[in-house]
Order: structure tokens, then sequence, then C-alpha cells
């Protein structure tokens, strides 16, 4: 399984300049790309190869006046950004024909040099590595301070370099891990579990365990408010709004790190305990519709969930999706009975055949651990699966204990 492990980077002020001028080189050959193919679609022709676009805008256009400033970083950058733009269409071309899953894909469109996310990516023929002394040497930026937070599982195969809008710079490590070490990692279990995600509370467990949501955006909104009025009094293009720009970045960023950390502590103490996890699949898209929109994304369901998945089928656990039509705050857990749709105002009802008093979200949580347990019946799917790959995303940490880093 694939994964990434992405830790902070502290480059040198040369060093800065250093990557700003590959971040721009491999803009500037992705656009050329996605022009250069545009062209050739307005023309009627075929679209021109990767290896035709390869000898163009790369090996080519190095030796003119114009492009010259393309030797001045690693050739592995530049055939990676032709890369991505190849992938780009791939993913637009399967779109269109339906055979790609999830939200239609545009059509790839221009990058710029104002994009808030800057990346690079260097694979094993950049011959990057990592000194005695714990840094990251890149090819023509030199050797960049990195902050180690954990230990890598295994040899790196590429690594890519992020600035964010914050301003901050990332590596992000694509790494292949061992299934055998992972599942002697994760202790054997044989609990389940039920969850029912809300708002009041953002997660309550079948066994009446109920997880205050920390409402990271709600708390800073105060702060962001002031800091995003003073953006929006700063002059466009002036020096002190880009300031401004940088302040509101990094106070969104600080939310969402502290959003993302929850997450993973949360969804790593739920693979731990328990073999088999059941939760709901639900609708965020049309929820972040109605006026619990902002309550909705600070609580950020989708990518708990997707934490919960890949973990899951990296430990060896069995994840199980209840559909979102599954009347679980209906449905008595104690009798079965369905007693009819209740506003969300009502947080405690009554059974009116067997006369048992449940909390809302704790008699949905049992709900969805027995229409969990039906599915894995139904399906013959056995309770320790295995090992599938996971999505490659930027995983941050796991929630185990960090080693010591061996650089």
């Amino acid at each position: 399984m694939q994964l990434r492990y992405a830790f902070r980077l502290y480059p040198e002020p040369g060093q800065r300049l250093a990557l700003a001028r590959a971040f721009g080189c491999a803009r500037v050959v992705y656009n050329d790309a996605v022009r250069a193919r545009e062209d050739a679609r307005g023309a009627g022709e075929p679209f021109p190869t990767a290896g035709v676009l390869s000898q163009k805008l790369i090996t080519q256009a190095k030796q003119t006046p114009e492009r010259s400033w393309l030797g001045e970083v690693s050739a592995v950058v530049l055939q990676q950004s032709l890369r991505d733009a190849e992938t780009a269409y791939k993913n637009f071309f399967a779109s269109l024909k339906g055979e790609r899953k999830g939200a239609k894909t545009g059509a790839p469109r221009f990058k710029s040099r104002k994009d808030s996310r800057q990346s690079i990516r260097f694979t094993a023929n950049a011959r990057w590595s990592i000194t005695g002394s714990g840094r990251l040497n890149l090819p023509k930026i030199g050797a960049v301070k990195v902050k180690w937070s954990r230990t890598l599982p295994a040899r790196p195969s590429s690594v890519t370099v992020v600035k964010d809008a914050a301003g901050r710079y990332f590596a992000s490590f694509v790494v292949d891990t061992d299934p055998g070490a992972d599942a002697a990692r994760m202790p054997g279990t044989d609990q389940t579990v039920g969850i029912d995600l809300g708002l009041t509370h953002f997660a309550v467990l079948s066994d009446g365990t109920k997880i205050d949501s920390p409402r990271f955006l709600r708390r800073a909104e105060k702060k962001l408010k002031k800091a995003q009025r003073e953006l929006s009094r700063k002059q466009k293009g002036s020096k002190n709004r880009e300031k401004a720009r940088l302040k509101v970045a990094r106070a969104h960023a600080k939310v969402a790190d502290a959003r993302r950390e929850f997450h993973h502590q949360l969804s790593t103490q739920l693979i731990r305990d328990n073999q088999a996890i059941g939760v709901e699949d639900l609708a965020v898209q049309g929820l972040a519709r109605t006026r619990l929109a902002r309550s909705v994304h600070d609580a950020g369901w989708s990518a708990f969930v997707n934490m919960l998945e890949y973990k899951a089928a990296r430990y060896g656990r069995t994840l199980v999706k209840i559909g979102r039509f599954e009347p679980t705050s209906q449905t008595c857990s104690a009798c079965g009975i369905k007693d009819g749709p209740k506003p969300l105002n009502v947080r405690e009802w009554t059974c009116t055949a067997c006369g048992t008093v449940h909390d809302r979200d704790h008699n949905a949580a049992k709900n969805v651990k027995t229409a969990a347990g039906r599915a894995v019946t139904a399906c013959g799917a056995p309770v320790r699966p295995g090992l599938v790959p996971a999505q490659r995303e930027e995983t941050g940490s796991h929630g185990f204990p960090p080693e010591p880093c061996a650089a």
C-alpha cells in the first residue's frame, strides 16, 4: 500500500529562491503543454504525445534564448510537470466517458504564479537523498532542513515539495508500506462499534460514548473575521495586502491543522480498539447547502470517514458504510419498530411500542451497528479482510507514538 508522509521544511533564503525558480519553471512547462494540446485541438490535429512534448518543450526549449533558464532547474522536475499535464488530460477524458468515479473533472487549465499552492516532484532519477545530518538534499536546491516528526517505515520512491497558501514548505514522501508489519503493529480485538456523526457531538458510539465536537472554525471566527476585515481594506497589489493575505492564510491553516490532527487521533483510536466499524454514508454536499453549512464544513465528516476507510484497509479492519436513507433515527434499537421521522430539536423520545426511552444519537449509533452487521452477513465479507490499496493522499500523522527518526 502506498502512503504519503509529510514533513515540514525550513529552507534558507537562497534555497527559497531556488525553490521559487523550480516552481516557476515547472509551471511554465505545464502551461506550454496545455497550450500545445489546445492549439492541436483547435487545428483539428491529433494531440502531441508526451515524448514529442518533452523534446519540444524541454530539450529544444533550453537551446532558445526565451527558455534558456529552464536549464537552471532539475530536468526531472520538468518531466514530472509534463506527466502531471498528461494525467490531467487522462482524468478529463475518463470523466467525459463516465469511466472515472466522482464529480465531473473539467479540462486542464493554465496555472498561475498567484496560485495558493505550488509544488514540484522529484523521483529516484533526480538523485535526491537524505543526508547523515537529517537534511533533504535536492538537486540544484541544496540540503534543506527537515523537521522529522516520525520515522519513515521504508525507503521512499519519490518526494514532492509543496508550498501552501500560508507560505509553509512541506516534503511529501511516497512510501510503500509492509502489510505484515502494519498488521503486527495493531493489536487484535473482537469489538465492534457503530458511529453516529453529528453536530452537537462530533460522534456518538454505540457503547454510549459521546465525543464532543471541537468546533475549531467556530472558536477561531473572531480572529478570522478581524484578519479578513484587515485584508479587505488593503490596496490590491500592495505589499501590505500580501502581508494581510498571509495572516488570513495562516489563521485558516491553523484551524485546518487542528481539525486534521483531531480526526487522525480519533480515527486511529477507533481502528485500534475495534475490529469492525459501522458508519453512515452522509450526504455532506446536500447538508452543505442548508443553514447548517458552516457547522457541517467545520465538522469535516468526509475527511474523517476517509481516514477510517484507508486505515481500516491498512490494518485489516472492516469498515461498513450504511446507506444515508437507513432510518437509524426513526427505529427503536430495542424492539425494531419504526416510530416515524422526528425534527432535529427532539433529542430524546419514547418508543410507542415497547416504552423504551431513547437518546436520539445513541439509539442511531446502535442501529448503525446493527445495520452494519446485517450488511456484513448478507455479503459474506470476512471479519478480517485482506489489505487493499488506500487513496494516495496527504495522510499526516497516523496517531502512533513517534519513534526516534533515523535520517
